[in-house]
């Protein structure tokens, strides 16, 4: 029997439905029932009626569907697929930096623990953070923990918005130089970025997207497009857009934990049932409610 096939019938067993990001390995999105941006799974782990959920991403995409699914078994393959951007802030600190702020509404980027997502007013996306700031009612906005989308966020909204210095470092190292190599190697092809990306890099690109927009965009256009986010994702871009040419922005664009899953690890999590996630419920509850508004404002929205 092959792995896949050992996965397939464990799935079958268990109830269970496999989640995987647009970064992950192409051979671990191809087995999965469900692959998309953190937004777009998060309503899939909300909308599911499968008792487990295998989530194939980094430790705080797991954590968020667990919180929002307290009575579904939900495994990560692999734990020590952590975000480092999610580890840039704690609650302590976040408390903290709410006082320099008061009456400050705390956005908190879904890229980030259950702890802090508790501290905060609501989540966001890359997809909906800009709808999130303007649907709120303060004029001033704390935004963590990533600088770049915050700043990006800034030029959509009269909000003022106070960020937090956190970057993802797979988006942070693409420069303003890669793109315009890349426009010089791929004449004719537009640039699309995403917006964890430096501001210096969205100035330069054609077009600022999640990674399901890139996907949605990528529909419309036969233009051959340059990828500024991780390379992950050009897999899923080929498969639904055959014949389309796609080229990284840089080879270096590569997520090293998001790549820790592999086939095997999938197989071993439903096999063992290996690693269940689990919140503190009072830290669940508070990071609910702050996922609930995110997902009301960014529903359709992936």
């Amino acid at each position: 029997m092959s792995i896949i096939d050992e996965i397939f019938k464990l799935k079958k067993e268990r109830d269970a439905v496999i989640l995987a990001h647009n970064y992950q390995r192409g051979e671990v999105q191809d087995i999965a029932d469900y692959t998309g941006d953190s937004l777009g799974l998060s309503q899939k782990a909300v909308d599911i009626e499968a008792k487990v959920i295998v989530f194939c991403g980094v430790d705080f995409m797991a954590e968020s569907a667990a919180v929002l699914n307290p009575d579904k078994t939900v495994l990560n393959p692999k734990p020590e697929a952590k975000c480092p951007m999610a580890e840039m802030i704690t609650a302590d600190a976040l408390r903290a930096f709410k006082k320099e702020h008061p009456g400050a509404a705390t956005v908190c980027y879904v890229n980030s623990s259950a702890a802090v997502k508790a501290e905060s007013d609501i989540c966001c996306t890359s997809s909906n953070s800009i709808k999130v700031v303007n649907s709120l009612e303060q004029d001033e906005v704390i935004f963590v923990p990533d600088y770049n989308l915050a700043m990006y966020t800034q030029r959509f909204t009269a909000k003022k918005i106070y960020p937090w210095n956190g970057f993802c470092p797979t988006h942070h190292q693409i420069t303003a130089g890669d793109v315009l190599v890349s426009r010089m190697e791929h004449p004719g092809a537009e640039v699309v970025v995403h917006p964890e990306c430096r501001q210096e890099v969205i100035d330069l690109a054609d077009g600022v997207y999640s990674t399901d927009g890139m996907l949605k965009y990528a529909k419309t256009t036969d233009k051959d497009l340059i990828i500024g986010t991780e390379v992950g994702i050009i897999h899923r871009l080929k498969k639904e857009n055959p014949g389309r040419n796609f080229y990284p922005v840089s080879g270096y664009v590569v997520c090293p934990n998001m790549k820790m899953i592999t086939l095997e690890t999938v197989r071993d999590s439903l096999r063992d049932m290996r690693t269940p996630i689990s919140v503190p419920e009072d830290i669940r509850i508070k990071a609910k409610n702050a996922l609930d508004k995110m997902l009301a404002a960014g529903r359709g929205e992936k």
